[in-house]
């Protein structure tokens, strides 16, 4: 292992005690709370760096990114999660990389998911912020969607978030997201980022998608990236 990884391992080591301090200031254990490394721009040694610092859980938000980490990576013990809106058309490159879908919003990707992979665990995305081009279904269509799911045979694990940047409303947001979970019999609650994860913590989050509070700032994309 090179110097520069064994930096950044102790930094994603370090940066996870913290996190793991501050989910428990909230009141919430720790231990129960599933964090996704995700490596968007930092690559397969994030990817492996998170690994050697005890996490399991990695995610990327394009499908390109996540087929190159994957790949580069090699056989390992990871889950992979894919946390960006769903295409059909990417789907058959997905498939025998993926083991969590984060972000069924529909019937049709419902659908779509299952053709490809047969039973896959997946969380609906709800848009709960109500933003112009925020991926996820709208509030009153969820129960339909997870319905959907479940009939086109995938394992349902829960619902999923973005919430709004305004501390306030993504307060409400959250808890508004684990009523729904809790309405539907879902336990998992997939919601909070590096930068409102002790709110959604509080709110009775069982995952959060981590990218910057592990590993520092994002480095900027080279370029355009066919996703």
């Amino acid at each position: 292992m090179t110097r520069a990884r064994d930096e950044l391992v102790a930094r994603v080591t370090r940066n996870l005690a913290a996190v793991r301090e501050r989910i428990a200031a909230t009141g919430k254990d720790p231990s129960e709370v599933t964090v996704v490394a995700v490596t968007k721009t930092f690559g397969p040694d994030a990817a492996l760096a998170a690994l050697a610092a005890g996490l399991v859980d990695v995610g990327e938000s394009y499908a390109a990114e996540l087929v190159a980490t994957h790949d580069a990576v090699g056989p390992s013990p990871l889950t992979w999660h894919f946390l960006g809106a769903l295409q059909r058309n990417k789907l058959a490159r997905l498939a025998p990389r993926v083991d969590v879908y984060q972000g069924v919003a529909s019937p049709r990707e419902a659908d779509a998911v299952a053709a490809r992979a047969a039973g896959a665990r997946c969380f609906v995305q709800v848009d709960v912020a109500g933003l112009p081009g925020r991926n996820g279904c709208a509030p009153a269509a969820t129960a339909s969607v997870v319905a959907a799911a479940r009939d086109a045979g995938l394992a349902v694990e829960g619902l999923m978030c973005v919430a709004s940047e305004d501390p306030v409303r993504a307060a409400a947001e959250f808890g508004a997201l684990r009523h729904a979970a809790d309405a539907l019999g879902l336990e998992g609650c997939s919601m909070g980022m590096s930068g409102d994860y002790e709110a959604a913590c509080a709110r009775g989050a069982t995952m959060l998608r981590l990218g910057t509070a592990l590993f520092g700032r994002r480095p900027s994309r080279p370029g355009p990236v066919v996703a």
